[in-house]
């Protein structure tokens, strides 16, 4: 891998872990109750919007560029009504991370270069923008979570 492939999939890789880890910090002192609440009507709760981020990565890396035969239930991420523990979800969820990441490491030469097609993602062209709107997604609902975090610290 080129010297600036190397150094996008690293700092691609450091930022997945990165938000994960903040992630993680965020929903750590919630119990399982607030993490499956939904404080609107028209939102997600937490718990949702980490099965759908896991979904994602599973799909859009995992299938796509890993070859894990992940097969992805969208509406589910958003409609599950298992409520598995918080100690699961996020250990799947850090199962996704892993894999991007271990991705990411064995993306070699102009791999990030290679084209790249998938249901959902039809505007992407090359691995290296579906791991970048990935990452980019991530962020997005990291952003939803803070601010569903500080509505549950609300008092009742």
């Amino acid at each position: 891998m080129s010297d600036i492939s190397a150094t996008v999939a690293n700092e691609l890789s450091r930022y997945y872990q990165e938000l994960a880890d903040k992630i993680t910090a965020l929903v750590a002192p919630l119990t399982d109750d607030q993490f499956w609440t939904r404080p609107y009507s028209y939102g997600n709760s937490i718990g949702h919007l980490l099965l759908h981020l896991t979904g994602n990565l599973n799909y859009y890396v995992g299938t796509e560029i890993a070859h894990t035969g992940y097969v992805r239930d969208r509406p589910l991420e958003f409609a599950d009504p298992s409520r598995q523990p918080k100690e699961v979800v996020l250990k799947n969820f850090y199962q996704a991370i892993a894999m991007v990441r271990a991705s990411l490491a064995q993306q070699k030469g102009d791999d990030l270069s290679l084209a790249y097609i998938a249901k959902g993602m039809e505007h992407a062209d090359t691995r290296f923008y579906a791991f970048l709107n990935c990452a980019a997604h991530l962020s997005h609902h990291w952003g939803q979570i803070i601010y569903l975090c500080k509505e549950l610290e609300k008092p009742a």
